[in-house]
């Protein structure tokens, strides 16, 4: 295994940092190989140029702020073995709106960034760390992109990012916050700016940074003037993946006409498969660092955390059109672990795969048991204050839990689960009390972004299967007792706090959008749409043909999609009230209406022209929406704002479940099989 004590100790920084036992030993290959030259690194072989590549991506997630000072210590400890040959890139997501994100705007931050501001914390990190390039990721512009623009720019005694940021997808000429940043392609990284592509110089080589950005950004983060092409994608669809490799080939090539042979393109792409798939499709590129999905590659000697088990090896190796290699890498996120590869080119920039060294190249845990290096002093300054800021919201106790409340991205994008119902449930309980006629709650699995619970390994265990899932644990230093939700636990799931909106749909309307919630459903993908619901009972088949990618209600007119096969309006105790959809077929009057509430993002197409439905959901086109956004406050809760999603949870625990009753909620997450409201009809 690679055990960093015996691979690193010659290039000891300081003293031992020791951190929790780690786990999943995938096999007993040697582990006492000799250490590098701590000047620069390993020598090449022959003429070859060598770099080692450090990089992460999707710190986006709940324990970045845990995980940082562990994650710096790697990066500064392998820079200090290759001072000269590194290169450390981001592959996107580097913040998303959230406890961290809006921490680092509170006053106390001031001495940290010099000027507070939401998310600068994130990006105060990746100056200190040193980071070089990062592509343009979903979550990075979740906030707008006016907020981004706040981010990368200097402000005052905030120095902005110290890095660019790339996309060769995106047109940043038409929006008015982020157009005075861009800068031209193929220049020497700049801070401060964004482009298409950029060059850096490594032990005196020139290697050129490629940025390539989802294509379906407009339908799942917010865009505002941006412009990112291809306009329709869908990577399940060859032609798609062919017009997203012609938009970025002619960036390529204008690095290569510029005498740049050596070729990194950050992409993110969210699901790894298109990584893999434009590694087959684009010339001279070199070494593509895939990000979004949080897909851990790592070889069979990497010590994991305890319970991971590796999608694949690392790096993954294929062959570009012109018959050269492409390696693909990724790493988990939330800076969890630190990818690191070591590559040789020839004269030509060819890359030498026999070079490979899988004793040094892989993931590298960031919770290691013995770790030979010390956090950057920086970032642990910069982390010291945010936790201040952050754990004192972990004392504002909400309600009661008795169970583990699964927001994990593999469920809730793919089934129901009791956070996703229990959200739902306070939507719909907010909503009547604003309006009493509304029956239906739906929000998209997407925008839950964590659990609110413990899943824990046992001791000597890396069974996934024996991961003992249980409520929130006591926090004593702070008061919070076991089975308590806190602010900062709402904060984190339900980090958007999108608003509530009501609107009116015939239920030939709202067969349609439950064909949309359920389109993008199959083997391996976690699409954002999935739906979470409450007031619904709902039946479908991933078997049968989905609905098309579009944002236009279809209604009675369904033109496709045959996955919906049930769908029922129930009340408060689980009775059918209305059936809608029996056997595929739309029940009664496909024009009788019905009221519910659903989040702002996905409804910003409503009566807004020329916006986009968030997740692609068709509310485009609706006959008689009768759009009201939720501002009812019952009043017991202030830390968020009246009729957003977290205040509908906050006060909804503090009626139904308060900690001064004693009795927390109580439904345990159940397997797909035994699900009620959502049912896979192919189990």
């Amino acid at each position: 295994m690679k055990t960093l004590i015996n691979k690193l100790a010659p290039v000891m920084l300081g003293s031992l940092l020791v951190l929790p036992m780690a786990g999943c030993e995938l096999n007993d290959d040697d582990d006492t190989q000799s250490s590098p030259d701590n000047s620069q690194g390993q020598q090449s072989s022959s003429n070859n140029f060598q770099m080692q590549l450090l990089h992460f991506a999707d710190i986006d997630g709940q324990g970045g702020a845990a995980d940082v000072r562990h994650f710096s210590a790697l990066v500064d400890g392998f820079r200090a073995e290759y001072p000269e040959k590194t290169l450390l890139v981001s592959s996107g997501d580097n913040l998303i709106p959230g406890p961290e994100f809006f921490a680092a705007g509170d006053d106390s931050m001031a001495d940290v960034l010099g000027e507070p501001g939401n998310g600068r914390a994130n990006i105060a990190w990746l100056n200190a760390m040193g980071v070089q390039a990062s592509v343009v990721g979903n979550h990075d512009l979740d906030a707008g992109t006016e907020a981004f623009a706040e981010l990368i720019g200097e402000e005052g005694e905030w120095p902005g990012a110290q890095f660019p940021y790339l996309a060769a997808n995106i047109d940043f000429t038409a929006d008015s916050t982020t157009a005075p940043l861009l800068v031209d392609a193929g220049q020497s990284a700049q801070a401060n700016s964004v482009a298409a592509s950029a060059t850096v110089t490594v032990n005196g080589e020139t290697i050129g940074l490629l940025g390539a950005s989802v294509p379906t950004l407009p339908s799942i983060t917010s865009t505002g003037g941006l412009t990112i092409t291809p306009d329709e994608f869908d990577s399940s669809v060859e032609a798609d993946l062919d017009a997203l490799a012609a938009e970025l080939q002619p960036k390529v090539d204008e690095l290569v006409d510029a005498g740049v042979n050596k070729i990194v393109m950050l992409a993110h792409m969210q699901q790894i498969d298109i990584e893999k798939a434009l590694a087959t499709r684009l010339t001279d590129v070199d070494i593509i660092v895939a990000g979004g999905s949080n897909t851990l590659l790592a070889d069979g000697n990497d010590t994991l955390r305890a319970g991971d088990t590796p999608a694949d090896h690392y790096p993954l190796s294929y062959s570009s059109p012109q018959d050269e290699p492409v390696l693909v890498v990724n790493t988990d996120g939330d800076l969890q672990y630190l990818g690191r590869l070591i590559v040789e080119f020839d004269e030509q920039g060819v890359l030498q795969t026999d070079a490979l060294d899988p004793a040094v190249n892989g993931a590298y845990a960031t919770d290691i048991v013995t770790q030979p290096f010390d956090p950057n002093e920086r970032v642990v300054d910069i982390t010291d204050t945010l936790d201040s800021v952050i754990e004192a919201k972990d004392g504002n106790v909400l309600g009661l839990t008795e169970v583990y409340l699964d927001g994990r991205r593999s469920q809730v994008r793919t089934e129901e689960t009791n956070l996703g119902n229990l959200t739902a449930d306070a939507n719909l309980w907010l909503a009547k009390q604003e309006d009493p006629s509304v029956q239906v709650s739906l929000k998209n699995g997407g925008g839950i972004r964590s659990d609110i619970g413990q899943a824990l390994q046992p001791p000597g265990s890396n069974d996934p299967s024996e991961i003992e899932f249980l409520p929130p644990a006591e926090n004593t230093a702070i008061g919070k007792p076991e089975g308590a939700i806190s602010q900062l636990d709402l904060e984190t799931s339900l980090r958007f706090n999108n608003g509530l909106t009501l609107l009116t749909v015939s239920a030939a309307e709202l067969a349609d959008i439950m064909e949309h919630a359920f389109a993008a459903t199959e083997d391996g993908a976690t699409p954002g749409q999935f739906p979470q619901i409450a007031g619904l009972q709902a039946t479908f088949d991933p078997t049968q043909a989905a609905r098309s990618a579009n944002d236009t209600n279809q209604a009675e007119v369904n033109i496709n999609g045959d996955r919906l096969r049930e769908l029922e309006i129930v009340d408060s105790n689980g009775a059918v009230v209305d059936d809608i959809v029996t056997n595929g077929v739309v029940q009664g009057s496909a024009t009788r209406e019905i009221r519910l509430v659903i989040l702002d993002f996905i409804a910003k197409c409503v009566g807004a022209v020329g916006e986009s439905c968030g997740d692609a959901y068709p509310l485009n086109g609706l006959t008689n929406p009768n759009r009201v956004d939720v501002s009812f406050d019952p009043g017991q809760q202030d830390f968020a704002d009246p009729g957003s999603e977290q205040d509908a949870l906050a006060e909804y625990l503090n009626d139904q479940f308060p900690v001064s009753g004693g009795t927390g909620y109580n439904k345990a997450e159940t397997a797909p099989g035994s699900d009620t409201r959502i049912v896979d009809d192919s189990l």
